[in-house]
């Protein structure tokens, strides 16, 4: 169950906070993808994992200057900085106070605690969703490889942005016209790389069957365009209800934190998407659909 998995991340974490550790092999330790681990532990806990190894070690060199006589310099390096001035930085930015002031008494410093994943029940929310089982599909799109580090991020826009610069260029208005009137629906399309797994392609495209024009196809992977295939997989489907992309974020929220621990599903190492319809129902910003299999 991923919430077991992210507590056992946390132990790793606390276990090895003073090497050289990042979220890439700290999702090894759990026998998960570094992208299915950096999306997973950032829902549930709000942060990256590299976030909270951080906070963590700051915490620790917080507490290691005010109660031993250790020394800037070595407590940088103890922690993992490349030098003492990239730890003061750091440690100003998270304590409001320079690592000296930190060895003075009196001096006011943040304390980030250990993270426990638990599940609590809170009263009686629905979250509404269906299984779908899809064969393989095909679709044409536009992709590009991001970095896993922006799941979850609020701070980046990459994938609004790629949307913005997609309908700017007119590269949307011409796949959707491959497409009958009314079969129309975009696809936000998103997979991660095998190679290092440090990145994940986010497409957006059409799907290929016998509605689309076939014979425009050629011309639109010459234009840079590419084909995404994906496996016979079932589905888990969420419908994202708001006016903006922050209702997408919610479910993905619910799904690790209430679908996932509640129904013995997981996610898989397949494609997940969104679809946006051509025709949505009122109030619908998406409609999510994630890979699953029973654990």
């Amino acid at each position: 169950m991923s919430i077991q998995l992210m507590q056992q991340a946390i132990c790793y974490m606390e276990e090895h906070i003073c090497d050289d550790i990042s979220y890439a092999e700290v999702a090894k330790s759990v026998h998960m993808s570094s992208y299915n681990f950096h999306r997973t532990f950032s829902f549930v806990t709000g942060m990256t994992a590299n976030e909270y190894i951080r906070k963590r070690r700051l915490t620790l060199a917080a507490r290691e200057l005010q109660t031993t006589d250790i020394s800037v310099i070595d407590v940088a390096y103890k922690y993992g900085y490349e030098s003492p001035e990239s730890f003061s930085k750091a440690f100003s930015r998270f304590h409001g106070a320079t690592p000296r002031q930190a060895k003075q008494k009196g001096t006011k410093l943040h304390l980030f605690n250990p993270l426990a994943i638990k599940i609590i029940l809170e009263g009686g929310s629905v979250m509404d969703y269906r299984i779908e089982h899809r064969e393989s599909q095909k679709f044409i799109a536009m992709v590009r490889a991001f970095p896993n580090e922006i799941i979850n991020d609020d701070e980046n826009h990459s994938i609004p942005d790629f949307w913005t610069e997609c309908y700017e260029k007119d590269l949307i208005e011409p796949m959707k016209m491959l497409r009958g009137e009314g079969k129309r629906d975009l696809f936000g399309l998103c997979h991660p790389l095998k190679d290092g797994e440090t990145h994940f392609n986010y497409g957006i495209g059409v799907r290929i069957d016998q509605d689309t024009d076939l014979e425009k196809l050629e011309q639109f992977l010459k234009n840079g365009y590419s084909i995404w295939e994906t496996e016979p997989v079932d589905y888990a489907v969420f419908k994202c209800f708001g006016a903006d992309g922050d209702c997408l974020g919610e479910t993905w929220s619910k799904f690790f934190k209430e679908f996932v621990p509640q129904t013995g599903y997981t996610q898989t190492e397949d494609t997940d998407y969104e679809i946006y319809y051509e025709n949505a129902e009122s109030g619908l910003f998406c409609e999510l659909w994630v890979p699953v299999k029973r654990v």
